[in-house]
Parts: C-alpha cells; sequence; structure tokens
C-alpha cells in the first residue's frame, strides 16, 4: 500500500503560480511512475502531468503545457507540480497519483492516490 499526502494547495489570483507537493510513504518509490491529475465537481478526473520513475521523461495534458512543471525528488520520495500563470480554469481539486512498476507513463493510471488538495483561481 502506497501513502501519498498532497499539499500546497489554495487560493490565488489569475496569473499567479502554485507548487504542489505529493510525499509518498512507500520505500520503493523510486521505482514509480507518478503523476498528477485534477477534478472539478460533476466532472471525471484528468489528467495533468506525470513523470517516469528516473524523472528524466515528463508528459503534460495541453492545457498546462508551458505553464507547468512536474518534479520528483526520489531521495525525499517526493512529487511536485509548479502551475504559473494560473488561469481560473485551473480551479480543482489536485490529486497526487502512484502507478505500478512498470506500468506505461503517458497513459498512467494510477493505483495509489493522496487525499487531494484544492486549488482555486480568482479573476
Amino acid at each position: 500500500q502506497v501513502r501519498l499526502v498532497e499539499s500546497g494547495g489554495g487560493s490565488v489570483q489569475t496569473g499567479g503560480s502554485l507548487r504542489l507537493s505529493c510525499a509518498a510513504s512507500e520505500l520503493s518509490f523510486s521505482n514509480l511512475p507518478m503523476g498528477w491529475f485534477r477534478q472539478v465537481p460533476g466532472k471525471e478526473r484528468e489528467f495533468v502531468a506525470t513523470i517516469t520513475p528516473s524523472g528524466r521523461s515528463t508528459f503534460y495534458a495541453d492545457s498546462i503545457k508551458g505553464r507547468g512543471t512536474i518534479s520528483r525528488d526520489n531521495a525525499q520520495r517526493t512529487v511536485s507540480l509548479q502551475i504559473n500563470n494560473l488561469k481560473p480554469e485551473d480551479t480543482a481539486i489536485y490529486y497526487c497519483g502512484a502507478g505500478d512498476a512498470g506500468a506505461p507513463v503517458n497513459t498512467l493510471r494510477p493505483r495509489y492516490w493522496g487525499q487531494g488538495t484544492q486549488v482555486t483561481v480568482s479573476s
């Protein structure tokens, strides 16, 4: 069982920035593909960004490309998402997800989820 705890959400104005962080309990964290996803009420959870176990490759949704950066620190067992130039449409609950070792990263379907952190962007 992988336990994931997100932090860093909050309320910001349009154009602001946030850095979301996710801490993992799993000792084999460095073998796991990780990702960030988001969900608004009434809609399905959607992909935002994913990263390979080594951190060498990353994938982004078109909606976040150029504004978001996913990164990881395997020694600290954390994965982060920096989002700049935030827009009201970025408002959502952001979830950290962990896939099984060896799972495809560009189409990651996490097995494990954190509890989510709310991001609210006001105009």
